[in-house]
């Protein structure tokens, strides 16, 4: 083989392996919001399904992310990152049956913890005690994240447990609300659930709040509205 047919035959291959390249990134910018859907998914399932009383006692000992301005949109680096080395703190979970939400609850809003699932906003917050808020993404797919929230409606149940108890709240608020609507986060005398996403493009946010009614110990029967055993 000469020296010409071997310079031709190594650029054919560059040129090959540079259109295969060119090929997958364009596929992936194609169908970034569908694969990014579906790691957040994976994402979800594989923090439920780990999540014991262990994991939450150990989790609940952890140092969250509580600052709002380091909150960014959720993207595809951000969710490839999370399914590489997830270091989000499952502290519990989350659940309104009927618009089939159920989604861990992480500690703070760290990335990891934004494309997997809703997390604590504020450092004191104590489920079942004064106000408990919690913030997700609101994803265009219904059924990822805080999705749901806006389809749901007043007199609806919204169930938190930490893997010991399960407290039950009833939805008495759901509004939309300007970004700085910073109260929503603040605490209360009386024990409710503040849900917050984004509404209207990201403009606004929707805001959800239920008033504790009930608290159960948490055992097999009661936790299968998160899909959860002890």
């Amino acid at each position: 083989m000469t020296k010409e047919n071997k310079k031709h035959d190594a650029k054919t291959i560059i040129i090959r392996v540079l259109a295969v390249v060119l090929l997958l990134v364009g596929l992936v910018l194609i169908f970034n919001k569908q694969i990014s859907n579906y790691i957040i998914s994976k994402n979800q399932t594989s923090t439920m399904t780990t999540l014991t009383k262990k994991t939450v006692d150990k989790n609940q000992k952890k140092k969250g992310m509580f600052d709002f301005s380091k909150v960014k949109e959720v993207d595809f680096s951000q969710v490839a990152q999370s399914a590489r080395k997830n270091n989000a703190h499952a502290i519990g979970a989350l659940a309104i049956p009927d618009v089939n939400m159920r989604l861990p609850i992480l500690l703070g809003m760290s990335d990891d913890a934004m494309a997997t699932g809703g997390g604590t906003m504020r450092e004191d917050q104590v489920m079942g005690k004064g106000n408990y808020p919690l913030a997700g993404h609101y994803m265009t797919s219904k059924g990822i994240l805080f999705s749901p929230l806006e389809d749901v409606k007043k007199g609806e149940l919204v169930y938190l447990t930490n893997m010991k108890k399960v407290y039950i709240y009833r939805i008495y608020m759901k509004k939309v609300v300007n970004p700085y609507a910073v109260y929503l986060v603040n605490n209360t005398k009386k024990p409710i659930v503040t849900l917050i996403t984004c509404a209207d493009g990201g403009v606004n946010r929707w805001a959800v709040r239920g008033k504790l009614i009930k608290t159960e110990e948490a055992n097999n029967n009661n936790l299968k509205v998160f899909n959860l055993k002890e």
